[in-house]
């Protein structure tokens, strides 16, 4: 099978309509917040593009220049005083104007205002999901499929099933798996590593019941699977609980997020292409938002909180060329008393900006080298 075979496989129009839309708004909302900070410090904004290339359609309004990019990916906003302007001699000058001009809470709230934003949409997301479908319930495990055939089906047990105790035991909130802490429901596979007669205590209908079952996790070295797909079950939330849950989740994903960030320049480093799941490129975001819209707009919704998450955090990494990166020099310029010489800032910001698109064609080249 070829690449491009490989590669319509397992991604489609539909996916891919979904993925331009929903990264479309992810990146504009970001860059729109960029432009009222700046804005609403006095400071002017030359152009704003939607798309990244060639212009295809422009129009002037309050002194932006709008723009319409060929490309339907990112997006830009270019603020008044923030890039270095021509000297007299032909070469670039700090700019005196504009961004430049603001103090350094001013600066920092500019640059912070896009991955806040997409932190705060994530958080919406999340509120707006948790509120139609309820929230996670760490001590419940919910089956949500069962193989054919497979040992749960002869144990008895349904999809639907939710497992409330294990070997007369309740799921507790939080359990530990694999050396980490984990939501109680992963219990159950904690469980199925350890050989012996357990008892699942089902609830079905209302009703509870104890189905009791010898499991041995590996025969003659093959690892055995029980044939379950399962998570956590949910229950019903009004509207303020599902906001505080949404920042609940949002502050327990954070070290998950750092260490997913921290395996990506790990791999980079080393030059290790093998897939990583924590971390995806634009195939692999595409592929993912394929399989989701075939599920339901639910899984979209769950997606695009997730593409939201991992772009208010990669922007705060302090790398010269992102957000974070930015933000660092301000705050190192405010804690010496002076900023840094424009010869410094330019060369921090280019080395960074050089690490970022090294950072993106590794990840590109990862993504395609996985269809060969």
């Amino acid at each position: 099978m070829s690449f491009f075979q490989s590669l319509a496989a397992v991604l489609t129009p539909a996916g891919l309509l979904w993925t331009i839309i929903i990264i479309g708004i992810a990146t504009f909302l970001h860059e729109l917040a960029h432009y009222a900070l700046a804005r609403w410090q006095g400071v002017a904004v030359k152009s704003f593009s939607v798309g990244m290339g060639p212009v295809v359609l422009r129009r002037g309004w309050r002194g932006t220049e709008w723009r319409l990019s060929a490309l339907p990916i990112g997006g830009y906003v270019e603020i008044d005083g923030m890039a270095p302007e021509p000297g007299p001699d032909g070469g670039a000058r700090p700019p005196q104007r504009g961004f430049a001009l603001l103090p350094a809470w001013g600066k920092i709230a500019v640059l912070l205002a896009g991955p806040l934003m997409n932190l705060l949409l994530a958080i919406l997301l999340m509120t707006v999901t948790f509120t139609a479908q309820g929230v996670p319930a760490p001590d419940r495990a919910r089956i949500e499929s069962v193989v054919a055939n497979s040992a749960a089906q002869k144990l008895g047990l349904r999809a639907g099933d939710v497992i409330t105790a294990i070997d007369g035991r309740d799921l507790p909130p939080t359990v530990t798996v694999a050396g980490r802490d984990a939501p109680g429901w992963e219990a159950v596979r904690d469980t199925l590593t350890r050989a012996g007669r357990h008892v699942f205590t089902v609830e079905r209908g209302g009703q509870s019941t104890d189905l009791a079952f010898d499991w041995t996790p590996t025969v003659n070295g093959q690892r055995q699977l029980l044939g379950i797909r399962y998570g956590p079950d949910v229950v019903p939330t009004t509207l303020p609980a599902a906001f505080a849950t949404s920042w609940r989740v949002t502050a327990q994903a954070v070290p998950q997020v750092v260490q997913s960030f921290a395996g990506l320049f790990k791999r980079f480093l080393t030059l290790d292409i093998s897939r990583d799941e924590n971390v995806s490129g634009p195939i692999g975001t595409a592929e993912i938002v394929s399989q989701a819209a075939r599920v339901s707009p639910w899984a979209l919704v769950q997606v695009a909180t997730l593409l939201n998450l991992s772009l208010a955090f990669f922007n705060l990494i302090p790398i010269p060329g992102l957000d974070g990166g930015r933000i660092l020099l301000v705050l190192v310029g405010a804690l010496r008393g002076r900023p840094l010489s424009f010869a410094q800032e330019q060369a921090i910001n280019l080395a960074g900006f050089a690490f970022v698109m090294l950072l993106m064609v590794f990840v590109v080249v990862r993504d395609v080298s996985r269809f060969f």
